[in-house]
């Protein structure tokens, strides 16, 4: 197996289950936030859809400077899930068309042409795009239980719901 082949199936269960918790998202609560120190419901939904593309980022160049970053903002849940379709569907088309090569490839983040970290494209992936996709889908869990939304089944059953365990 290739390690994109190994890459696209992880990132097609991690989108799966990310899309069944952004679609509980109470679209009426996206600019709440449960402590001042932290981002509100829909920054945060956003914020994780963008990850995906980051990938595309990682692959297609070997420096990224992020001086100029802007978030992406939406209104709308719809938006969010849209946004989250493309940017997944996107990282797959790239990564079918990397050779294993490629992942080896020592890739640099600078903030205004000063190095903030490089690594292999490969932990990139792994570390900063899709660990961190899951570290945020898990705040994401926090916010949504502290709005009393019932949460889905993510890797196993969650207290709201059993999968038919």
């Amino acid at each position: 197996m290739s390690i994109s082949d190994g890459l696209l199936q992880e990132i097609e269960m991690e989108t799966s289950r990310t899309r069944a918790l952004l679609e509980r998202l109470p679209e009426d609560k996206l600019d709440w936030k449960p402590h001042e120190k932290s981002m509100p419901l829909g920054r945060l939904a956003t914020h994780i859809v963008e990850l995906p593309s980051w990938g595309n980022f990682t692959i297609a160049q070997d420096v990224l400077d992020i001086g100029g970053f802007t978030p992406t903002t939406f209104d709308t849940v719809p938006e969010i899930l849209e946004y989250l379709e493309n940017s997944s569907n996107g990282l797959k088309d790239i990564l079918r068309k990397t050779k294993d090569e490629e992942f080896s490839k020592t890739w640099t983040m600078t903030y205004e042409g000063k190095e903030v970290f490089a690594a292999p494209k490969l932990a990139v992936l792994r570390d900063f795009v899709l660990n961190h996709m899951i570290h945020h889908r898990g705040q994401l869990t926090v916010f949504l239980r502290l709005l009393d939304v019932p949460l889905p089944m993510t890797i196993g059953p969650s207290a709201d719901e059993t999968g038919g365990f």
